[in-house]
């Protein structure tokens, strides 16, 4: 026994105290507090309110009582106002709707970016920039930058520019021919680089495409400057970078995810599903008092290993930070970028394209294999159904190789589908993660796809009437992480442009509100703790300045944030 604590502190990389300050907390899964014990008055009681619980068996109600950071009981006002004693915080809601908190699945939860880098395009709103733009800010930078280090930009949108055409090369010399000069695609899955980049990293016209990428020609047969997926690896052995000594990159990493985490609160997000970082960071900022959202924290690398190696599986920590799945193994490219691995030729495009994999079957089989049986939550990035059926052919396997009940694989973001992935999905009952945001702010690409398979993307219908647990996964930085932004889109299928695509695939308002919250806690094995305002539950709540059942359907993304509560606590109030 003693070995395997001290293997866990290794894992964790903390000293005795922290250790301990870690694991001691409720862990997710103890037994919740019966809404019959409440014993004492109550620390908080919300009433004259119109709440929508997600709890099937009490879908409205009034009012709710907090005691310890849990749900006590929930029913009108009449009744949990018998809960208020001398000592109870008392909110009038006067009828403003509380739903619970809401979830994100997917979320490259990265707030140094935010802080530090050159942001080229807005990353939570639709807003259009010119290319001029991008070159004066970054020639800002190149400035400040000695010659040969690279200049880079990020939250670039390739369909949010004024100039309506794509960055190239030739834009980027502009800003340097002295520098290596990136600008990073919000998607994640293509770069642009200038003439300088492109000639260190030894890439010329001539030079093929390696497996699962593309360095792009414009019309003439010359490089344009966008490399696509593991094409842009090359990139990597060259140039300069600055650097930062270990306290400086500690300082980055901590500040990065407190501002992050103050941003997460004010759209509403009580729970987020990060996409690695640092583990130590993210303890730190928790003991600082900055850490105002609770964390599925999903592992890969060293992290992911130091699991494996000390039998560490999901659900190991508490109800603040949590290990789940792991991060997001990539299968294929991107949905936004026009990269993802479809089965028939992306639409109107010469020579005949299908995206790009990134991963061979055997690798995949060996790797779900290996997480399958260590008992931890496997996690991949399948957008194409090429890549969905490559990721549920891994998992079958594993699954007969080494039988596991109740895994719950993960699909983030599982765009396109069809109706042999979704019976072989709910089979295994795998989780899809799809983007939220997308059917809003992405809706300007979507004609790159066309009609036909828009109705099979994003398919949210589809999966709710298979009864498969569709959550909801923003892919931030990719798309914006505001969870009514999200419910908008499911709702509606309309994009900021007007345009309508896909609109079998809409879900009303109550099932919107399911993928956000309860769908979202039972991704990550949280069913019993948090998801619907119910007795025993986390009392993590968001109160809305209107009900998105009754207002204009493309106005819910406008509804005002009153106020987050997290564990019975404020977080966020406007």
């Amino acid at each position: 026994m003693a070995r395997q604590r001290h293997g866990r502190r290794e894992f964790f990389g903390l000293s005795g105290a922290a250790v301990a300050g870690a694991v001691t907390a409720p862990w997710i899964g103890a037994q919740p507090v019966a809404a019959a014990a409440v014993d004492a008055d109550a620390d908080l009681v919300v009433f004259n309110a119109k709440v929508y619980t997600v709890d099937a068996r009490l879908p409205r109600a009034e009012a709710f009582a907090v005691k310890a950071g849990r749900f006590v009981a929930v029913g009108t006002t009449a009744d949990i106002k018998g809960l208020i004693g001398k000592n109870t915080q008392q909110f009038d809601a006067r009828q403003m709707t509380v739903v619970p908190g809401f979830t994100d699945c997917h979320n490259h939860a990265g707030g140094d970016t935010l802080l530090y880098e050159v942001l080229v395009g807005n990353p939570f709103e639709v807003e259009f920039v010119t290319i001029n733009s991008i070159i004066d800010k970054l020639r800002v930078k190149a400035r400040q930058t000695p010659p040969g280090t690279w200049v880079e930009g990020f939250f670039f949108d390739d369909t949010k520019v004024k100039d309506q055409r794509e960055l190239n090369r030739k834009d980027l010399d502009e800003v340097s021919l002295e520098h290596p000069v990136v600008v990073r695609h919000r998607g994640g899955h293509t770069s642009y680089y200038n003439s300088k980049a492109l000639e260190m990293a030894g890439v010329n016209k001539s030079t093929p495409n390696p497996a699962g990428g593309t360095f792009d020609r414009d019309a003439t047969g010359e490089l344009s400057g966008r490399v696509t997926d593991r094409a842009r690896n090359v990139f990597n052995r060259i140039g300069s970078r600055v650097t930062f000594n270990p306290q400086q990159i500690e300082q980055r990493e901590r500040d990065g995810l407190a501002h992050i985490s103050k941003q997460f609160v004010r759209y509403g997000l009580t729970t987020v599903h990060h996409e690695g970082g640092d583990l130590a960071a993210l303890q730190q900022v928790r003991a600082r008092g900055d850490l105002h959202h609770r964390v599925s924290y999903e592992s890969s690398g060293k992290v992911l290993d130091g699991m494996i190696a000390a039998g560490i599986m999901t659900g190991f920590g508490d109800d603040w930070i949590r290990l789940g799945a792991t991060s997001e193994h990539t299968v294929d490219g991107s949905f936004s970028e026009r990269t993802m691995a479809l089965s028939q030729p992306y639409p109107g495009i010469q020579p005949a394209y299908k995206g790009n994999i990134t991963e061979t079957q055997d690798d995949l089989n060996a790797w779900i294999e290996k997480v399958h049986r260590a008992g931890i939550q496997v996690n991949c990035h399948a957008n194409g159904d090429v890549a969905i059926d490559m990721f549920l052919t891994a998992v079958e396997r594993a699954q007969r190789l080494f039988p596991r009940q109740n895994a719950r694989p993960k699909i983030t973001h599982c765009t396109l589908i069809t109706e042999d992935l979704v019976r072989r999905i709910k089979a295994l009952d795998a989780i899809p993660a799809m983007f939220t945001t997308y059917a809003y702010y992405n809706s300007d690409k979507f004609v790159f796809y066309g009609e036909d398979l828009m109705k099979r993307s994003m398919a949210y219908r589809t999966f709710l009437d298979a009864g498969v647990h569709a959550a909801a996964g923003s892919d931030f930085s990719p798309g914006p992480f505001a969870p009514l932004m999200g419910m908008q889109g499911m709702v509606t299928r309309r994009g900021w442009d007007g345009k309508t695509w896909g609109a079998n695939q809409r879900i009303t308002v109550d099932e919107a509100l399911i993928v956000n919250t309860m769908n979202g806690a039972y991704a990550s094995f949280e069913e019993n703790v948090k998801g619907s305002i119910t007795a025993g539950k986390l009392a993590d709540f968001v109160v809305l300045a209107d009900d998105p059942h009754t207002v204009d359907p493309e106005k819910i993304k406008d509804i005002q944030i009153v106020r987050t509560v997290v564990g019975g606590t404020a977080a966020y109030q406007a």
